[in-house]
C-alpha cells in the first residue's frame, strides 16, 4: 500500500525522501525519482510533511519513537501524518507527542493506492490538514475531515474494516449454504450484485469468495484478525458490546489456526466453507 501512495506522491510532482523496513523494497522508488534515507529520522529531517504507512502498533512505534524514530528529527511546523490503521490508544499517543500530528487512514486495497483513489479519513487541527492536503489530493480521490481530534479518524477506520469483515463474513456463510445446495456460486454472486446488494465492497468480495482466489492477497488475513481486535479494544473502552466483532474474530483465528496467515482476508468464505463440510476440510 505505502509504495503505492509514494508513487502518487512522486507523480504529483513532490519531492519525496522514502523510508523502508526492509532493505531492497525502496529501490523501485528510487529509480522513479525518490531519495531513499538509511532511517526514519533521516527521511524525517527537513520534511514539510511525513506519512507513515505501517502495518500495526508495534511498527509505528518503532519508527515513531524508536532508535533513530522520526519523532525527533521533525523540523518545526512539520506535519506527521499517520496512514496507518492502529490502536485508538496508540493515535492519542501520537497526539500528544511533540509537534503537530494528523491521524489520515485509508479505506481501498492497493490497486486502489497505485491509481490515487483511496478514501481518506483525516482526524487532525485544521491548521495541520491544510499542510498534509496537497499530500492526500495526490494519493486520493476524497478526502473527509472528521474534526480537530485525531483518533476518531482511526476510530472510524475500524469500524469500516470491521463493516467490510462483517459483510464478508455473512457472504462466506450465505455461500457455503448455496454451494451445500448445488447452487452456482458464481450465478448467485450475479444474483446478489445485480439485485441487493450492488456496491463494490459486494462485487469486489463475493468474487473472492465464489472463486475462493483467497490467493490473491490485498489485504492479509492477519492484518483482519489486528483490526477486528483493535475495533473490539476500543468497543472495551467504550462498553459498546460487538458480538459480531467476537464472532469474525474466532473465524480469523481458526484461519490462522488452520495455515492460512498467508491468504488474503476473505479467507473466511474458505472457513465457511470447510464448516460446512465442503473443500475436502473438516
Amino acid at each position: 500500500m505505502g509504495e503505492g501512495m509514494a508513487e502518487r506522491v512522486l507523480a504529483a510532482g513532490h519531492t519525496l525522501t522514502v523510508y523502508n523496513r526492509s532493505p531492497g523494497k525502496a529501490d523501485a522508488l528510487r529509480a522513479k525519482g525518490a531519495t531513499v534515507a538509511a532511517s526514519p529520522a533521516a527521511a524525517a529531517q527537513g520534511a514539510e510533511v511525513v506519512l507513515t504507512m505501517l502495518a500495526d502498533d508495534a511498527a509505528v512505534e518503532q519508527v515513531v519513537f524508536g532508535t533513530d524514530g522520526l519523532i525527533g528529527a521533525l523540523a518545526s511546523g512539520a506535519v506527521h501524518v499517520s496512514s496507518s490503521t492502529i490502536s485508538v490508544a496508540l493515535a492519542e499517543r501520537l497526539e500528544a507527542a511533540p509537534g503537530r500530528y494528523v491521524s489520515a487512514p485509508v479505506f481501498g486495497r492497493p490497486e486502489a493506492a497505485a491509481a490515487g483513489k483511496l478514501f481518506i479519513i483525516a482526524g487532525g487541527p485544521d491548521d495541520a490538514l491544510a499542510v498534509a492536503q496537497p499530500v492526500f489530493d495526490a494519493i486520493g480521490q476524497r478526502t473527509f475531515r472528521v474534526g480537530p481530534q485525531a483518533p476518531v479518524a482511526n476510530l472510524i477506520k475500524l469500524s469500516g474494516n470491521f463493516l467490510i469483515a462483517a459483510a464478508i463474513e455473512a457472504m462466506s456463510e450465505a455461500f457455503a449454504l448455496v454451494r451445500k445446495a448445488g447452487v452456482d456460486p458464481m450465478m448467485y454472486r450475479e444474483i446478489l450484485t445485480s439485485t441487493l446488494f450492488n456496491a463494490p465492497v459486494y462485487h469486489l468480495y463475493s468474487d473472492l469468495v465464489a472463486r475462493e482466489a483467497d490467493e490473491q492477497v490485498g489485504f492479509a488475513a492477519p492484518l483482519g484478525l489486528k483490526d477486528v481486535r483493535l475495533g473490539l479494544a476500543a468497543a472495551d473502552t467504550l462498553q459498546v458490546p460487538m458480538p459480531v466483532a467476537s464472532a469474525i474474530r474466532d473465524a480469523f483465528i481458526t484461519a490462522m489456526a488452520r495455515g492460512y496467515e498467508n491468504r488474503d482476508w476473505s479467507v473466511l468464505g474458505r472457513i465457511a466453507a470447510e464448516n460446512a463440510g465442503l473443500n475436502g476440510t473438516v
